[in-house]
């Protein structure tokens, strides 16, 4: 057998160790997102640095520039990305023609309480906004103008259609805020509602439930405020037609 160069690759060259498998890019910007939620919620926007972050993801700081242009970027994602939803998909649903309230209400209530089946990103979701609101950013303003205002008026749309009103008058803006509010509370009861009943948010099922019970409240809110219309039609109807009482009649009710 013929023996081998020294200079031969073979036995000269040490075996190259392994490369470690790249992140993929996909995970590395999940775990930024979902790293960047937890810290700002527990400690908000000012005292969380993106080279904490990026350390505790596991990443390299220059991803946070990357996939998000900077720690604005990041922050306004950990708004608008884990709960998933676009609330301007929402209100382009509600000027479908011919969309019945009770489909409209159904639709708005199974999006909005979808995330309550992600479990512990949602509290941190609500503990982010939270905190948003007491220690206010920039972030702030652009919550109000696109998840709360454009979906508020679009309902209050609704509800001027199928009450048959030319505008939305202030007990508009009242039933429109009291239909919202009863899917908000599970987000804001959702500690105290496990803890007295937590079947009712144990399974993606008895989450579902909610928004058929929520649309029936809902209808209910909706009667109760075309009766209530109805009724000072009538009375201010009555009113106008009422006949004047007599001088006679009138300077007998004076002392």
């Amino acid at each position: 057998m013929p023996g081998m160069n020294a200079r031969d690759p073979i036995t000269s060259t040490p075996p190259r160790a392994p490369r470690a498998p790249r992140a993929d890019g996909a995970e590395a910007r999940h775990r930024l997102l979902h790293t960047a939620l937890r810290l700002f919620a527990q400690k908000g926007f000012a005292k969380t640095s993106t080279r904490e972050i990026a350390r505790e993801a596991g990443v390299n700081i220059s991803a946070i520039s990357y996939y998000f242009s900077d720690k604005n970027g990041l922050y306004g994602a950990c708004f608008t990305e884990p709960m998933g939803g676009d609330s301007d998909d929402l209100v382009a649903i509600f000027d479908t023609p011919d969309l019945t309230l009770e489909t409209a209400l159904r639709i708005c209530f199974a999006s909005v309480i979808e995330p309550l089946k992600q479990g512990e990103i949602v509290r941190q979701c609500i503990q982010l906004h939270m905190r948003e609101m007491l220690e206010p950013t920039s972030q702030w303003a652009k919550e109000i103008e696109r998840d709360i205002k454009g979906p508020h008026r679009a309902i209050a749309d609704l509800l001027c259609r199928h009450l048959k009103l030319e505008r939305a008058d202030d007990d508009i803006h009242r039933l429109t805020f009291a239909i919202t509010g009863l899917s908000m509370q599970l987000y804001v009861n959702q500690d105290f509602i496990e803890a007295v009943r937590p079947s009712l948010l144990r399974t993606p099922r008895s989450i579902d439930t909610w928004a058929d019970r929520l649309t029936v409240y809902a209808l209910a809110l909706v009667q109760a405020e075309a009766t209530r219309r109805q009724a000072a039609a009538a009375d201010q109807k009555a009113a106008a037609t009422a006949p004047a009482p007599s001088p006679a009649r009138a300077a007998r009710k004076k002392p």
